[in-house]
């Protein structure tokens, strides 16, 4: 009799390490209690497939390992698709914002890396981006960049999504207009 193929289920898919995670910050927290402080960790992880797939969690517990291992599990359930043009760059130049942090981010040509600082740098290698530039503005702290630069990356739309939007055909939003010719003025 033929040996069957064992049936895949979810605890299957957890361990496969199709997700690469990136622990971003770690922060030892505590609570002040009638005995004393209770210390903490909270982190900052940054998941993704590195093929447009990407999202961040953040867990808290008394344990390192635990704190991380809370956070990625936030992270894989909180996956965003989004559209890279030639797999590499953005379509067009995005702003995302939260609280008090803005970041910029512009599509770059191919051989400039990425140009970005800290969190960021992390949310576009999970993400699979090798050519972008990003700027951060305002504030500083992690999880704001973080949201702020998740928050650009939903906006991001590929000409394909905007031809359905629109219900054209991509040739059609991709088309440049042709030059009007100049007006003489008369002077």
């Amino acid at each position: 009799m033929a040996e069957r193929e064992p049936r895949r289920d979810r605890r299957d898919r957890d361990e496969n390490p199709e997700f690469a995670d990136r622990l971003v910050a770690i922060n030892r927290v505590s609570k002040t209690v009638k005995g004393g402080k209770r210390f903490g960790f909270a982190a900052l992880v940054v998941v993704g497939d590195q093929k447009g797939r990407v999202g961040f969690g953040k867990g808290k517990a008394k344990e390192v390992p635990e704190a991380i291992r809370k956070a990625t599990e936030q992270a894989k359930r909180g996956l965003v698709r989004v559209p890279l043009r030639e797999g590499r760059t953005l379509h067009h130049d995005i702003e995302g914002r939260h609280g008090a942090g803005r970041v910029v981010m512009r599509a770059a040509v191919p051989g400039t890396g990425i140009i970005a600082g800290g969190p960021m740098r992390a949310v576009f290698e999970m993400l699979g981006l090798q050519d972008v530039v990003a700027k951060s503005l305002g504030s500083q702290n992690p999880y704001n960049m973080i949201r702020a630069t998740m928050d650009g990356l939903k906006r991001e739309s590929s000409p394909r999504m905007v031809a359905s939007r629109r219900g054209k055909k991509v040739a059609d939003i991709l088309k440049k207009p042709e030059a009007e010719p100049a007006e003489a003025t008369g002077a």
